[in-house]
């Protein structure tokens, strides 16, 4: 059993609620999207931030996880954003500006939750932690990485 300093319990918790968060929009963002693709990606991105939380929570609870790969996720082809009939009182260009807004979003929570880990890297004693919480943020950026990719190659992302 694992015991944490006060601040190391605090960061958990705050992890174990970045991550609740993340599962919770992008079950919502999945059933919202209006690109079956988006949607996808979406689950997929879903299925690792529960992974995620459940790692947390053991952690939280003073036991060390098993660490099993899954934070090393191969990121999708995707394809330019999709011709497909959007939800009803929708054209197109409406459906693609509602898909960019959760992707904006999502981008922007994963921007987040990954600066959340970096902080918590630097302050944990044990250097096992420390490393899982390392594998962790490497997810995050990556799915970061996943949500930049479907933007750009779907117009929705311009580096200025």
């Amino acid at each position: 059993m694992m015991t944490w300093t006060q601040k190391e319990a605090s960061l958990l918790e705050d992890l174990r609620s970045q991550e609740q968060l993340c599962v919770d929009k992008y079950g919502k963002y999945a059933a919202a999207a209006c690109d079956p693709e988006l949607q996808q990606l979406f689950r997929q991105i879903q299925q690792t931030e529960q992974s995620h939380l459940q790692t947390v929570t053991s952690l939280k609870n003073g036991q060390m996880p098993q660490q099993n790969g899954q934070q090393n996720q191969n990121s999708q082809q995707l394809q330019r954003y999709a011709e497909f009939t959007p939800p009803q009182g929708m054209n197109l260009q409406q459906a693609m500006e509602h898909d960019k807004f959760l992707a904006e979003d999502a981008l922007c929570t994963e921007k987040e939750v990954s600066g959340a880990y970096n902080v918590s890297i630097f302050e944990f004693r044990d250097p096992q932690v420390r490393q899982l919480l390392h594998q962790i943020q490497g997810a995050e950026q990556k799915h970061g990485e996943m949500l930049y990719q479907y933007m750009a190659k779907n117009g929705m992302y311009q580096a200025q």
